[in-house]
C-alpha cells in the first residue's frame, strides 16, 4: 500500500503531498486539471514511465523481496526518483538502476493501462487455473513445482545426450585425428631440455676443426712451463700459483680433448635429423613442455572418447526414465486441470457478465512437453481476437482476469493504477466496473482516474484535481464537495439540481 506521495515541480503541479489509505481512490476533475500529470508522477517513480518532476517520493507499507536487488528493507520503505541533471532512483536512500527499480514495483504494482499483448498468453492461462486446481487440491501447485524440477533436469540430460550423439557421428574422425597427434609426438619422444642439449653439439660440430688445432697450439704451453718454475726458483718466489694454474689448464683441455673425441662417434646426419624433428614440433605446438602437455591432452581425449558410448547408454536410461515419469505426472496434472477449467470459464464470464462483456472460452489442448506439463490454453473471446479489440474492452476483460486470480487466491495484495478505465462506458457499463473495482479493492489499494459518476460514487477516497493560473492541485474531498463534483461530472460546469438529487442517489446507493 502507499501511505504518502510527495511530489514537486511535475510539470502543472508545483508541489503535492498526499495520504492514502487502503481502498478505492478515484481522482476526478476538468479535462487538461492534471490528473493524468500526476499519474504520471507516480508511474515514473517505479520506472514505468518518464516524468519531468524534480522529486516523487512515496512511502510503501508492502513487504517486499528487495534482496536480490542486494536492497535492505526497512518499515515502511521509502521510494524515491530525484531528477536533476541526471535521473536518480533510491530504495531506503539506497541507489538504485531504473530496471531494478521496475522490477521491485512489478512485484507489487500493476498498470492496467499499459497494453499488453502477452497478458492471456498461455503460460499464464495455466498458471490461473493450477492456483484454482490448488483450492481443491492443496497438493496440486506443489506437483507442478516438482515437474518442472524434473523438467528440468530431463532437459539437462536430452541437451547433453544430443551433444554426445553429435559427437558420435564425428567420433571416429576425431579419434583418428588425436591418435594421429599423439603418435606424431611419441615417434619423436622429445625430453625435457634434449633441444638445448643438441643446439649445444650442433654448435661444437661446426667448431670442431677450430678447436681441435687451437687445443694442439696451447698444448706448446707446457713445453715451457719447466722454464718458468726454474725462474720462479732463481728469483725465490713460491711456485705453488702457477703449478696450480697449469694444473687447472691441463684439466680444461683434457676435458675437451675427451668431447672432441665423443664428437668422433656421433652421427651427425641423425643429430641435424633430430634437431628438425624436435624444430618441427616446436614450431606446431610451442616448447617441449607444451609439447608434452598436449600429448597428455589429447590421451585425455582419447579416453573420453572411448568412454562415450558408455556414458551415452547412461544418460539414454536417465532419460528415459525421467520421461516416462514426466509422462506419468503430465497425466495426473492435466486430468485435474480439465476438470476446473469448465469451472475457471464460469468464473471469469461470471464478472464479464457483470461488466457486459461477452463469455470467454478456455480451450486446453496437448502441446509439446515444457515445465509447467503438455498442457496449452487459449483464450477465445468469440469470433473476436483478443489483440484488436478495444482498449476499454481489453481493460475490462483483465479486470475480470484480476478479479477472479484474487477469488480463486483468496488473496491479493499490491496497488492497481487504472487510468480512465470507464471511459466511453455507459452508466450501467460503468457502474459494473465501479462495482467490480470496489469488490477488489477489499484485497487492493486501486488508483482510478474517472470522468464517470458512477466509479467516482463507489470511491472510498474521492480527490479532485484542478487548475488555476496554469498550476495544479489536488485535495481530497469531504461528502458535500463529493455531491458538487459528482453533479458536475453528470451536468458539466453549471450544475443543475438534478445533477445534484443524481449525485446523492449514487452516494446513497453506495452506503
Amino acid at each position: 500500500m502507499i501511505q504518502r506521495l510527495l511530489v514537486k515541480n511535475q510539470l502543472s503541479f508545483e508541489s503535492c503531498d498526499l495520504e492514502f489509505k487502503e481502498g478505492l481512490m478515484a481522482f476526478t476533475g476538468p479535462s487538461g486539471a492534471g490528473k493524468s500529470v500526476l499519474m504520471q508522477a507516480l508511474l515514473s517513480l517505479f520506472g514505468f514511465s518518464e516524468a519531468n518532476a524534480s522529486l516523487v517520493e512515496a512511502t510503501i507499507e508492502n513487504k517486499l523481496d528487495l534482496e536480490p536487488f542486494g536492497l535492505e528493507n526497512d518499515e515502511p520503505n521509502i521510494f524515491k526518483f530525484v531528477k536533476d541533471k541526471s535521473t536518480r532512483y533510491f530504495v531506503n536512500l539506497q541507489s538504485v538502476s531504473k530496471k531494478n527499480m521496475t522490477q521491485v514495483a512489478t512485484s507489487f504494482v500493476n498498470y492496467l493501462s499499459v497494453r499488453d499483448e502477452n497478458e492471456f498468453e498461455s503460460a499464464k492461462l495455466v498458471s490461473l487455473i493450477d492456483a484454482m486446481v490448488d483450492t481443491k487440491n492443496s497438493l496440486h501447485v506443489k506437483e507442478v513445482i516438482d515437474f518442472s524440477v524434473l523438467f528440468e533436469e530431463y532437459m539437462r540430460d536430452k541437451i547433453k545426450l544430443d551433444e554426445l550423439e553429435a559427437k558420435e557421428k564425428k567420433i571416429e574422425e576425431l579419434k583418428e585425428f588425436v591418435s594421429f597427434e599423439i603418435s606424431k609426438i611419441e615417434e619423436v619422444s622429445p625430453k625435457l631440455g634434449e633441444d638445448e642439449e643438441l643446439l649445444r653439439f650442433k654448435r661444437s660440430l661446426s667448431k670442431k676443426e677450430k678447436i681441435e688445432e687451437s687445443i694442439n697450439k696451447a698444448y706448446e704451453i707446457f713445453n715451457f712451463e719447466n722454464f718458468v718454475s726454474e725462474s720462479l726458483s732463481l728469483i725465490e718466489k713460491d711456485s705453488a700459483f702457477f703449478d696450480e694454474c697449469m694444473n687447472e689448464l691441463r684439466a680444461v683441455l683434457e676435458e675437451q680433448k675427451e668431447r672432441l673425441e665423443e664428437l668422433e662417434d656421433i652421427d651427425v646426419d641423425a643429430l641435424l635429423d633430430r634437431i628438425e624433428k624436435i624444430s618441427h614440433l616446436k614450431s606446431r605446438y610451442g616448447t617441449i613442455e607444451e609439447i608434452l602437455e598436449y600429448k597428455e591432452q589429447k590421451k585425455r581425449e582419447l579416453q573420453e572418447y572411448q568412454n562415450i558410448s558408455f556414458e551415452k547408454e547412461n544418460l539414454l536410461k536417465s532419460c528415459k526414465s525421467k520421461l516416462k515419469d514426466l509422462e506419468e505426472k503430465a497425466k495426473v496434472i492435466s486430468s485435474r486441470r480439465g476438470e476446473s477449467i469448465s469451472l475457471l470459464t464460469d468464473k471469469i464470464n461470471n464478472y464479464l457478465e457483470q461488466l457486459y462483456m461477452p463469455p470467454i472460452s478456455l480451450l486446453m489442448q496437448e502441446t509439446t512437453m515444457h515445465e509447467r506439463g503438455v498442457d496449452a490454453i487459449e483464450l477465445q473471446l468469440g469470433r473476436v481476437n483478443t489483440k484488436k479489440i478495444s482498449s476499454g474492452e481489453y481493460n475490462r476483460l483483465r479486470l475480470a482476469f484480476i478479479a477472479t486470480s484474487s477469488d480463486i487466491l483468496q488473496s491479493g495484495s499490491g496497488v492497481l493504477i487504472l487510468d480512465e478505465i470507464d471511459a466511453n462506458l455507459s452508466g450501467k457499463e460503468s457502474m459494473s466496473v465501479a462495482n467490480v473495482l470496489k469488490e477488489l479493492s477489499k484485497r487492493y489499494q486501486i488508483f482510478a482516474i474517472s470522468h464517470q459518476p458512477q466509479l467516482s460514487s463507489r470511491a472510498d477516497f474521492h480527490f479532485l484535481v484542478t487548475k488555476n493560473n496554469d498550476r495544479s492541485e489536488v485535495k481530497l474531498l469531504d461528502e458535500e464537495q463529493r455531491i458538487l463534483e459528482l453533479a458536475r461530472m453528470v451536468s458539466g460546469e453549471d450544475v443543475s439540481e438534478e445533477a445534484i438529487s443524481f449525485a446523492k442517489t449514487l452516494l446513497m446507493q453506495e452506503n
